[in-house]
């Protein structure tokens, strides 16, 4: 299974839109936004991905609480399953403790991937280029016995993402 992650878009829809394109390159089924949308129009895009979506609202989101049921966005931190692999959302990293397999969070800005007495804790960094001219994203591979992350990231100012790759085992 294959995840496409991504958090901190704040109206960088280009951004967001070739995040999206290259993680469904990569085949990822899902598409995980760990908050701060921002807009309407990150929400479109996210839905017209045809990606199987989840979502949480970010601290700059308080706007789109109405649009809340429309596009299926939940409160943090939401808890959820993936072929049987338990989830926990959130944009704000306050619920950090270990009570899922796989913990994703947002607001930081920084990439963060660390595996700790079996719970993943993933933070894909930004997609905005906000507090760095890096645009981040993560495809998030889970196999029986393994978890392969992959961070893809660009400057700005250049064309190409370049990537690393992290594996635990389960």
């Amino acid at each position: 299974m294959k995840i496409a992650i991504v958090s901190d878009s704040h109206h960088k829809l280009d951004y967001l839109l070739e995040c999206i394109s290259l993680l469904k390159d990569e085949n990822c089924e899902y598409l995980i936004h760990a908050g701060d949308f921002c807009s309407k129009e990150a929400l479109d895009i996210l839905k017209n991905s045809n990606l199987k979506t989840i979502k949480v609202f970010g601290n700059n989101d308080y706007s789109l609480i109405d649009l809340s049921n429309e596009y299926n966005i939940k409160k943090e931190p939401y808890y959820f399953k993936i072929e049987d692999i338990s989830f926990k959302l959130m944009h704000l990293p306050y619920h950090l403790n270990p009570d899922t397999k796989i913990i994703i969070f947002g607001h930081t800005h920084e990439f963060y991937c660390q595996y700790v007495n079996k719970t993943l804790f993933l933070n894909p960094g930004e997609v905005c280029a906000r507090e760095e001219p890096i645009i981040s994203c993560v495809k998030l591979e889970i196999n029986q016995n393994e978890y392969i992350i992959t961070r893809y990231f660009r400057n700005t100012n250049e064309n190409n993402f370049m990537k690393e790759e992290f594996k635990y085992e389960q």
